[in-house]
């Protein structure tokens, strides 16, 4: 009886949710057209802008960033990992899967930074937030896919808003942890001195939550990365095409360069960004 009983539910669910997917088509396809325009020319416009400038200008550009920000020693790695990089001809899918981390990173952070300040102002929406947000963290990633793939068809688009939706999490969490933890103290000065909750939000919230933020931005943008080489199953380009393609001809030699090319792009990125929240040189603020 038990066993039935949870047939019935698992099925119920199921049924459900192809129920809701078909809806969403059968009536929302404007809608959709529309998202899918706006994302693609988004990430398109960054891709383009990427891949349209010369290797040496994008890797010296990228190079003089981790030397302002990191130091010598990890700049000479980053110019050594480009060239590294291109050695092994694989700069322009190294461009694509940067360009669809950064338009991933900024979609996702322009949902999550509002959703994390609602979050920290907002008992009801917290205990929300938090369900959602557990939802989305543990959902295996192959899952988002489907959805995606029904909703946006093959290519850049449903890799993009996969990514997004499995890339959030963190920007939300610790936006909300860090305006959380501003000192009251700091929050009661600010309501002293006349300021309304929008500049309280502005002029002492969010600066003292900056390196919280900016650690969620770290995350977002490595989460982004996994995702983006998972997403190569939906045609969204990369490196993750280069793995995928290792993997269908059993070329090792290929899944090694394009897997070292994954890791080498995310210690830079990971290096570069984790520093605005740490301090130049990682020196805690």
């Amino acid at each position: 009886m038990d066993e039935d009983l949870a047939a019935a539910i698992g099925g119920g669910i199921g049924v459900w949710s192809e129920r809701l997917v078909n809806a969403i088509l059968d009536h929302g396809q404007p809608a959709l057209d529309v998202v899918a325009a706006l994302v693609d020319g988004f990430g398109g416009a960054i891709d383009g802008a990427l891949l349209g400038a010369p290797p040496w200008a994008l890797g010296g550009a990228i190079t003089a960033a981790a030397l302002w920000r990191v130091g010598k020693g990890f700049a000479l790695f980053t110019a050594l990992a480009f060239a590294a990089i291109f050695a092994m001809d694989l700069w322009e899918p190294t461009v694509s899967t940067l360009g669809l981390v950064l338009a991933s990173t900024a979609l996702s952070l322009a949902a999550g930074v509002p959703l994390g300040i609602w979050m920290a102002r907002s008992r009801i929406a917290d205990g929300l937030g938090k369900t959602l947000l557990d939802l989305m963290q543990t959902m295996p990633a192959f899952v988002y896919l489907i959805p995606a793939v029904m909703f946006f068809g093959l290519g850049r688009v449903p890799g993009i808003i996969a990514t997004v939706i499995f890339a959030m999490p963190p920007a939300v969490r610790l936006t909300a942890l860090g305006i959380r933890q501003v000192p009251p103290e700091l929050v009661e000065a600010g309501r002293a001195f006349g300021c309304r909750d929008h500049q309280l939000l502005f002029k002492v919230q969010l600066p003292n939550a900056l390196p919280s933020i900016m650690a969620g931005v770290n995350q977002t943008m490595m989460m982004a990365l996994s995702m983006i080489v998972v997403a190569s199953m939906i045609g969204a380009g990369g490196l993750g095409n280069v793995v995928l393609q290792g993997i269908q001809r059993l070329d090792i030699g290929l899944g090694v360069e394009s897997g070292l090319a994954v890791v080498l792009l995310a210690v830079v990125i990971d290096r570069i960004t984790q520093s605005f929240g740490t301090g130049r040189g990682g020196k805690a603020r």
